[in-house]
């Protein structure tokens, strides 16, 4: 169990939290959520102990292990890949390094011995003798090939140390495990691995994530940063954020009677109670969300931009023809012979290992990077709007933002421009920031109302996700589900993918798979796909 008690941080005059009191008991799963900047991996620091509160304290029962999800890649990099993750286990890795010492020790003497002794039966207690086979299939699982175990940190490239030092948080089942955005750099078929760990996890676990699907697959409960508090929901953040909306709207409706407030609110925690998903974690929600109080769901004061993009016009239905279309970047192979017809009304989910493979494909389509062979051809009535991963020459401007958005839209008029930034949650003196020194969750929310004003009939989206808040990804996900044109975007949000995409394009340096009229849960769990996606990824270095 790990308690907090009374606990505060405040940076001067800024307060993140206040007599924030919470226990955290094992065989849960707590997601920690928060508008940007809230202090949500400033509180996983706190009852790490990395850093101190300015009030009150955090008491682990004795005896019990906390693990880290670090974030310094270079940290490792003198250590060898299994070291690493074994270091994970901060006394075991001791009682190695100790052994190795007396071990090597000329003369051995009997003190030497009985210290050895000692050491060996501490270590078998630890489970020391399975240690390296217990880290090398975590690795494994992560992702990380045999031959790497062995290496040296240093040789790894980003995405891969990061697996590495995931599996060194899981490593010799911690107590008390804590993650900050472990998502971060794993494919589909890792997030999913990570899922069933959780799931499976009897200790406590305290993550967070702007993943809403990992949210709901692992999550019992949810730890909100709100109001300068931290409360603790039962349920997953599916639940959590309908809860919440739901009870904002009934406190908006000062004439509705109370019991039928009430009579909402029961039949919306039952239905949720009777949903739950996930063998362990279904019982457990479950029970919790049956003893729940009308009083315990509470509405949040965090606010949802409104993002809907609307087309001028309909395109035609010839609207995209990729024909054997080839790119290689620095002597490696993005894609090649790519023979795609994109129809009105598809909205393709590009997926697959190598990002930068997507990002150039939609550069090429933008005419804002050349192919090294094959053509395309749009259709004569599209009207594009494109949201780059890098949106950096978007900015390099003075301008306010009313004025840099008038730049780009067709109606100028002040209260028109008002209108789409108020929307996006840009109002008084937010609006009138020069656009140079905006946060890269403001930049993406520019980039948005860009890209509504455009009124475009194709939308092309190149991780849009990234740098946004839960509330922005949120409302993100409902404009394009309500689009009616057609959308080309990548992301990692499965969550994203799943509720907007009708059609899955996953590029690879040995082909393409493409699959019209699918879900990416049908696409993935579908046998005859995986078998073609084992054949394409054979010999390739992931």
């Amino acid at each position: 169990m790990i308690s907090v008690n009374n606990v505060s941080l405040q940076f001067g005059q800024r307060k993140l939290f206040s007599n924030v009191n919470i226990v955290f008991s094992p065989g849960n799963c707590y997601g920690l959520i928060g508008a940007n900047g809230s202090g949500k991996s400033t509180f996983l620091k706190i009852l790490s102990g990395q850093i101190d509160s300015t009030g009150g304290d955090v008491t682990v029962s004795p005896g019990k292990r906390i693990s880290v999800l670090k974030q310094d890649q270079f940290a490792f990099d003198q250590y060898t890949v299994l070291t690493t993750v074994i270091m994970g286990h901060k006394r075991l890795y001791e009682i190695m390094t100790e052994k190795e010492a007396i071990y090597s020790k000329i003369p051995f003497t009997d003190e030497d011995g009985m210290a050895a002794s000692r050491l060996e039966e501490e270590f078998n207690e630890l489970g020391g003798w399975n240690a390296e086979s217990d880290a090398a299939k975590l690795l494994s699982d992560l992702g990380i090939e045999e031959s790497l175990h062995t290496a040296q940190m240093s040789r790894l490239e980003a995405g891969q140390k990061f697996r590495v030092l995931l599996a060194q948080a899981l490593f010799g089942n911690p107590d008390i495990l804590l993650l900050d955005e472990p998502t971060n750099h794993l494919d589909v078929e890792s997030s999913m691995w990570l899922e069933e760990f959780l799931c499976d996890f009897q200790n406590i676990a305290i993550v967070v994530s702007h993943d809403r699907h990992f949210l709901d697959k692992v999550c019992t409960h949810i730890a909100d940063i709100d109001f300068s508090k931290i409360r603790l929901y039962a349920g997953n953040y599916t639940f959590w954020s309908e809860a919440s909306q739901l009870a904002a709207r009934q406190r908006s409706e000062a004439n509705k009677k109370i019991e039928e407030k009430r009579k909402d609110l029961k039949d919306f925690i039952m239905r949720f109670a009777n949903n739950a998903a996930k063998s362990r974690q279904a019982t457990s929600r479950k029970k919790i969300l049956e003893k729940l109080t009308i009083e315990d769901i509470q509405p949040s004061s965090r606010k949802y931009p409104y993002i809907n993009f609307e087309q001028e016009r309909e395109a035609g239905n010839d609207l995209l023809s990729i024909n054997n279309l080839s790119k290689q970047a620095d002597g490696e192979i993005m894609f090649e012979r790519l023979n795609i017809t994109i129809h009105k009304g598809d909205k393709v989910a590009f997926v697959g290992p190598d990002d930068l493979a997507k990002t150039m494909l939609f550069e090429i389509l933008m005419n804002e990077a050349r192919a090294d062979s094959g053509t395309f051809k749009w259709g004569v009535s599209t009207r594009r709007a494109y949201f780059p991963k890098d949106n950096s020459k978007f900015f390099n401007s003075q301008l306010n933002i009313p004025d840099w958005l008038k730049t780009y839209s067709p109606n100028t008029e002040e209260e028109y421009i008002r209108s789409f930034l108020g929307r996006m949650l840009f109002s008084g003196e937010e609006a009138l920031k020069p656009v140079n020194i905006l946060s890269g969750g403001e930049k993406a929310r520019c980039m948005f109302t860009r890209m509504m004003v455009i009124q475009p009939n194709v939308l092309i989206l190149d991780e849009p996700t990234n740098h946004l808040d839960l509330e922005s990804i949120t409302s993100l996900n409902r404009g394009l589900s309500k689009f009616p044109g057609t959308i080309l975007f990548s992301s990692h949000d499965h969550e994203l993918i799943q509720t907007v995409a009708n059609r899955i394009i996953e590029i690879t340096p040995g082909g393409y798979i493409d699959r019209i009229s699918t879900t990416f849960d049908e696409y993935l769990a579908n046998e005859q796909i995986k078998e073609q996606r084992h054949q394409l990824y054979k010999g390739v270095n992931l």
